[in-house]
């Protein structure tokens, strides 16, 4: 008998090898130009023939984004509490933290090269700026998200403000945390290609850079296949910690939020 995990992986399975099917089809079909679009057999190629270069430069990129995902959340979390335990800082500093996205990362990228210069550092902050935000207003949202009920009758029961936040707000709220730090991970990987678009000597950013210079656009495409690929990976391993922490219930709970 087939496990029924297995249906839930088996169609994303076949969607994405009908769709490289067709990707090759197409491009054969229609004589499509390689360097408008090259068929997943010639990004296959550029993968094989480039895979020392296309590995270390993964691993750069992947240490960016890793660096920056966690340092937001390791600040995202403990400045959303405080938004939330403090109307005060909810209406001084969470209107400043909004009106702080409006501005382009790409704009910053050139700022954090002036100040920081063009090694690891400019890159990992560009990630935290993207990726703390969702983090921060996911956990807002969670926290101000406990039913009231539940409460008052913590309260009844002689709990602490602390007690009650520890024991009902916050596993009340982690279906909310864990929903932003799964967007978290995806915008670190946005934003470590950002800073390498600027100013890097390394990584898959700048190895993109290169090969468009070049006009190596199976590499380029490659490049792609090797990011899409790290965004996953950071994804999973997101939701594998969610999976070891949250109980079932909860779990059901942010995926019929998510659904809403």
């Amino acid at each position: 008998m087939i496990p029924p995990s297995i249906y839930k992986v088996l169609p994303p399975i076949f969607a994405f090898l009908a769709l490289i099917g067709f990707w090759e089809f197409g491009v054969d079909y229609f004589d499509v130009p390689q360097y408008v679009l090259p068929a997943p057999s010639a990004i296959g190629a550029a993968i094989a023939d480039h895979w020392q270069s296309l590995l270390r430069h993964s691993g750069v990129t992947l240490v960016e984004a890793v660096l920056g995902f966690l340092l937001g959340i390791a600040v995202g979390l403990p400045l959303a509490i405080l938004i939330s335990c403090s109307p005060w800082l909810e209406r001084t500093i969470y209107p400043l933290l909004v009106a702080s996205q409006s501005i382009p990362k790409v704009a910053l990228a050139p700022i954090f090269v002036v100040w920081f210069g063009f090694g690891l550092l400019p890159k990992v902050l560009i990630a935290f700026s993207i990726a703390f935000f969702p983090v921060v207003v996911n956990t807002v949202v969670g926290l101000s998200r406990t039913p009231p009920d539940m409460i008052r009758l913590m309260q009844s029961l002689g709990s602490t403000s602390v007690e009650t936040f520890l024991r009902v707000r916050i596993p009340m709220a982690t279906p909310y945390i864990f929903a932003g730090i799964k967007i978290s991970s995806a915008f670190a990987v946005v934003g470590a290609i950002v800073g390498e678009f600027i100013a890097a000597t390394s990584g898959l950013g700048y190895l993109q850079l290169i090969a468009n210079n070049n006009l190596e656009i199976p590499l380029l495409f490659a490049c792609l296949v090797l990011l899409s690929l790290i965004g996953a990976v950071i994804y999973y391993a997101v939701v594998l910690v969610e999976h070891l922490i949250l109980p079932a219930p909860l779990r059901s709970q942010e995926n019929d939020e998510a659904r809403r």
